[in-house]
């Protein structure tokens, strides 16, 4: 499965990760090539789909309850937000045993055109990167917390993204 690859991503560098695959520059990450530099907006499917829909790796996650779009910069301050909330409640203890993945990837680039631009002439250069996110998809992954703390982090994650989302346990 291609998600697999883009899994782990910790704070200082991306582990399970192929170099060839994902970037980081000021932590962001995306990918290193794609096919093609500009693509088409595309639709975000409504329907649930299987794949993403259960809890992987983590005993806590945060799930989103509707399709959309999530920005580069949304995710990053959603995993900075959780981290953050780790390290004030729980100090050293998170750095032994606490673990994030991140289960979303921004893979396909948004373009934009600078202001004052008159209409025609193309599409805008790519200023972003977005990724597609399914109704039911699990977002982030959190284990080696305990329940409150990991609750905490996902409330303070969903006030960073776009979609709304819903925070679930492994039973």
């Amino acid at each position: 499965m291609l998600l697999r690859k883009y899994l782990l991503v910790t704070e200082s560098q991306v582990s399970k990760c192929g170099s060839h695959i994902v970037k980081k520059i000021r932590d962001v990450l995306y990918p290193k090539r794609t096919k093609f530099s500009k693509y088409r907006k595309g639709r975000c499917s409504r329907g649930c789909k299987p794949d993403g829909t259960q809890l992987g790796f983590g005993r806590y996650g945060i799930k989103s309850c509707r399709a959309g779009r999530l920005s580069y910069r949304a995710i990053e301050a959603a995993r900075r937000a959780i981290i953050g909330q780790f390290h004030r409640a729980m100090s050293g203890q998170f750095r032994r045993n606490g673990k994030i993945w991140v289960r979303v990837f921004a893979d396909l680039p948004i373009t934009g055109k600078p202001t004052e631009v008159r209409m025609g002439r193309g599409k805008g250069n790519p200023t972003g990167w977005i990724a597609r996110v399914s109704t039911g998809q699990i977002l982030f992954e959190m284990d080696g917390v305990s329940l409150s703390n990991a609750r905490q982090a996902a409330t303070l994650a969903a006030h960073k993204l776009c979609l709304s989302t819903k925070f679930v346990q492994w039973s």
